[in-house]
């Protein structure tokens, strides 16, 4: 039993990202593939939610590409998540941003927190 108690957890293995909240501006690095080939491609935005527990928690990102915004949904425990980087950590007062997608220019920016 120890055998497959090892195998289950290496396989099962929870990823260390750093502690994030909703409001802090992350950059998310995911693989994709594309044919045969893999590479690494950003993600850099705000943090707009983080929903579920255990395996099936993931978070979602925006961010404004070409003044259009862009909202992207990331399960923590993916095989194509690479690593998440914490840039800024922001000042909000609600779990989830949704109001920023009504938002734009300087309306839509988040305070960051000072430590």
């Amino acid at each position: 039993m120890n055998a497959i108690s090892f195998v289950h957890e290496q396989l099962t293995a929870g990823k260390q990202f750093p502690k994030f909240k909703a409001g802090d501006n992350v950059t998310v690095n995911y693989k994709i593939v594309e044919g045969n080939k893999e590479r690494i491609q950003s993600f850099k935005g705000d943090v707009v939610k983080i929903q579920g527990t255990g395996f099936t928690a993931s978070f979602t990102v925006r961010k404004i590409s070409d003044g259009v915004g862009v909202e992207r949904l990331f399960p923590f425990y993916s095989p194509n998540v690479e690593s998440v980087v914490l840039n800024k950590v922001g000042k909000v007062r609600r779990a989830r941003l949704y109001y920023l997608r009504e938002r734009q220019g300087k309306a839509a920016r988040i305070k960051e927190k000072r430590v």
